[in-house]
């Protein structure tokens, strides 16, 4: 699984990463995790409002930080 958190380096974007590496630690997750902040390379993805998530080339959403267990649920049952 590859993982992109898309932002600029705001808190939510730092805190949705540092989510992601604790749930891909914590569950054992076969998965790189990127942080992506080039606005070019965001815009790309269609995101207008970050933070965002995608997975697998795929944007999850934008514009939240979801709590730990939805964001589980998401990236576990993929």
């Amino acid at each position: 699984m590859n993982i992109k958190v898309l932002g600029s380096g705001c808190a939510k974007c730092r805190r949705l990463e540092q989510l992601v590496r604790e749930i891909v630690e914590e569950e054992g997750l076969s998965a790189t995790v990127e942080k992506v902040a080039d606005v070019s390379e965001i815009i790309n993805y269609g995101v207008m409002v970050t933070p965002a998530l995608v997975v697998d080339e795929e944007v999850m959403f934008s514009g939240i930080v979801p709590d730990k267990n939805s964001l589980k649920e998401w990236l576990t049952s993929r």
